[in-house]
């Protein structure tokens, strides 16, 4: 059903030929996504590639320099002071008052969304209980870790209990015990119809989105399910070995790369094994086996694997335009 603005209601957010310059250079080029109710949608692209440019559209914060954004059939560019009373917005720089307690920092946010006192004790009381805040609410913010400040900063963003929430990088520089329980919160949301958009730096982390959209250079170079783009966006097949030398390995198979000598795609250290993306596993195995065990290296195992995300990833972004 039309709620009247040509848009699909079950689609809180949408973006048409999204374009922002500034001077000559395109931050973001000719961009078009939708994100459905209740889903949970990553937004993943290197540092540069027009994340944040894409959300501070969306927020109304940057005017498009051509196509549209339209959050809760919204125009975000003409009606961003009605949509921002109705969305969540968290950035990764934890916008809180350190100066005021857990406490306080809700009710100033719960004042400035004008929610009643009513409402508003209800809403500190479950927030402070969602954060694990419990005990805690008279601590200055200053004095509460990385993942408690995490949790209190997304209290303070769904206040108000919005439909839709930007998450930009919310878990930088936040621990894995953090992180993980960051991310329950985010499923508690989604399963009562908030929409979520969350960029990240962290693979794990995107294989938890429902859908993800790389962004390369400006550009929407894939778009689907996790399990979907692994199947369809890679590049070559993915060759994982242990040797006896992954430095030295690495070294000799970059050099390889470079020179032309073999036509690797992509190759990077996980950990202590090496993936190196050849255009077939087969043809491939016993040329690298060879490569290196001429310059004396133990080649232990050699075996084709399903790429990761991150492999996916990376063959994305670096696909030819």
């Amino acid at each position: 059903m039309s709620n009247g603005t040509g848009l699909d209601p079950q689609q809180p957010i949408v973006v048409r030929n999204l374009t922002k310059k500034f001077g000559d250079f395109v931050a973001v080029d000719n961009v078009s996504f939708a994100v459905n109710a209740g889903e949970v949608f990553g937004w993943l692209g290197p540092n540069g590639a027009g994340k944040t440019t894409t959300i501070r559209m969306l927020l109304g914060l940057l005017h498009p320099t051509s196509g549209s954004t339209h959050v809760l059939g919204l125009n975000s560019a003409t009606q961003t002071k009605a949509m921002h009373a109705i969305v969540g917005y968290m950035s990764q720089q934890f916008t809180l008052y350190n100066d005021l307690t857990a406490a306080e920092n809700i009710r100033f946010y719960g004042m400035v969304y004008g929610l009643s006192n009513r409402d508003l004790r209800q809403r500190q009381a479950e927030i402070i209980q969602m954060a694990g805040l419990e005990g805690r609410e008279k601590a200055l913010t200053s004095t509460l870790s990385g993942g408690w400040k995490q949790r209190l900063a997304l209290g303070c963003a769904i206040v108000h209990r919005p439909k839709v929430v930007f998450l930009d990088e919310p878990t930088a520089g936040v621990d894995p015990i953090s992180r993980r329980d960051f991310w329950t919160l985010i499923y508690a949301m989604a399963k009562e119809g908030v929409t979520v958009l969350v960029t990240t730096h962290y693979m794990d982390e995107a294989e938890l989105c429902q859908r993800i959209g790389f962004i390369s250079q400006g550009r929407l170079v894939a778009l689907d399910r996790p399990g979907r783009l692994k199947q369809t966006q890679m590049r070559g097949d993915v060759l994982e070995l242990n040797v006896s030398n992954p430095d030295l390995a690495m070294r000799i198979l970059k050099a390889a790369q470079q020179s032309g000598q073999l036509p690797l795609d992509e190759v990077a250290l996980y950990g202590a094994q090496i993936h190196a993306v050849v255009p077939s596993a087969e043809a491939y195995k016993e040329v690298l086996r060879a490569l290196l065990s001429t310059a004396g290296i133990e080649v232990r195992s050699l075996e084709r694997i399903a790429p990761t995300l991150e492999d996916v990833f990376i063959s994305a972004v670096n696909a030819p335009a």
